[in-house]
């Protein structure tokens, strides 16, 4: 299980810069004018994570294969979007589609790379793109609940729960707030994402800094942060100029072109981890002389769900889950090894896996 993220914002912000990077491919049109990105670009990204590459190495494996992520680069919004302004349509159905929202905010100043409003704000932007989101929520909750009244009026009980759902959303967006602050218990939570409101999916701002602040970020970033901490949101500083160049060169010269920029990591790769996080996800493995293999979960999941992820038959048949923690998988040298020392664990049905577990189930076919 992967997840789909999209890079939103104006234009001239730096997204189309940044798919490049996430998908080492020049496919997206970077340009200087606004809807060089005319169909939105989706690209699969390999997830890094270096504990994979130890599995393997102390299995013998001879595959790697990583989890992997989904990013799809959104044409530029701009204001009016809600109602069609610009490629306003267009961008809301691209996004409808997403799991999460990567909003890119331009944090640099250039005088050869023109800003849509003429200026650099980047609390000014992601408002923009929030009250255009807010408005395309409002029109939609409008046009739904009006087209409920039959159903609502013959006493269907679904038709009232979603009627309930909408106008509590309906109410926190006219106080200019997204639907996503809305308390949802347990019951209404299948109902509610089945609405697939705009304003309801998780926001990571990703700074787009010039190059001599990918380290320590800048003033702009700091005002994002502020206002991220403010809405408990997340945010990420990232030059995508530097990413992009990262991204065409082999392993040992992104390394030293990193340790030259002052940089300890890739920004992608805190990107990429800050999208786990937001989206409540982590990883556990299933390693052998064949493969060494990553898989995406939600966290909390179960382990019969957790084995549903390779195939519904594990789950339907679901018996038991051979499970090694990863440190006591490296510390004991492998499967052999974490038996001898008693580390493998027999779990059942309500096994919750945790982040990095080895496992193997055993099923019934």
């Amino acid at each position: 299980m992967g997840f789909k993220m999209g890079i939103v914002g104006l234009p001239n912000v730096g997204k189309s810069t940044l798919f490049n990077a996430l998908t080492k491919t020049a496919a997206a049109q970077a340009a200087n004018f606004p809807f060089c990105t005319i169909e939105p670009n989706v690209g699969d990204v390999a997830v890094p994570d270096s504990r994979l590459d130890q599995l393997a190495d102390i299995a013998g494996s001879k595959a790697i294969i990583p989890a992997r992520m989904t990013f799809v680069d959104i044409a530029g919004l701009v204001k009016g979007a809600s109602k069609g302004e610009g490629l306003g349509n267009q961008f809301l159905a691209n996004i409808r589609e997403t799991d999460a929202i990567a909003q890119v905010l331009r944090c640099f100043e250039d005088d050869d790379i023109t800003h849509v409003d003429g200026r650099i704000d980047p609390i000014a932007d992601a408002e923009t793109i929030e009250t255009e989101l807010m408005l395309a929520d409002l029109e939609s909750i409008e046009k739904r609940r009006a087209n409920l009244v039959r159903k609502l009026k013959g006493n269907d009980k679904e038709a009232q729960q979603q009627d309930r759902l909408l106008a509590e959303a309906q109410k926190v967006l006219e106080d200019g707030k997204p639907a996503r602050l809305v308390e949802v218990s347990d019951e209404d939570a299948k109902a509610w994402k089945m609405l697939q409101l705009l304003t309801t999916k998780p926001v990571l701002y990703v700074c787009n800094v010039d190059e001599g602040s990918a380290a320590t970020g800048n003033a702009f970033s700091e005002k994002v942060a502020k206002m991220a901490e403010e809405q408990g949101a997340a945010t990420v500083v990232i030059s995508a100029q530097i990413e992009e160049e990262i991204s065409q060169l082999d392993a040992e010269e992104a390394e030293m072109f990193l340790s030259e920029m002052g940089l300890e990591e890739a920004g992608l790769d805190r990107l990429i981890r800050a999208g786990y996080e937001l989206l409540n996800l982590e990883t556990y493995f299933t390693v052998g002389p064949k493969e060494a293999r990553a898989w995406t979960i939600r966290k909390g999941t179960a382990a019969p769900q957790a084995a549903g992820v390779i195939h519904g038959d594990f789950e339907r048949g679901f018996i038991r889950a051979e499970t090694i923690a990863f440190p006591d998988f490296v510390a004991c040298k492998g499967e052999t090894g974490a038996k001898e020392a008693g580390k493998m664990r027999v779990e059942g049905k309500s096994y919750v896996v945790k982040d990095g577990d080895v496992l193997h189930f055993l099923f019934n076919a």
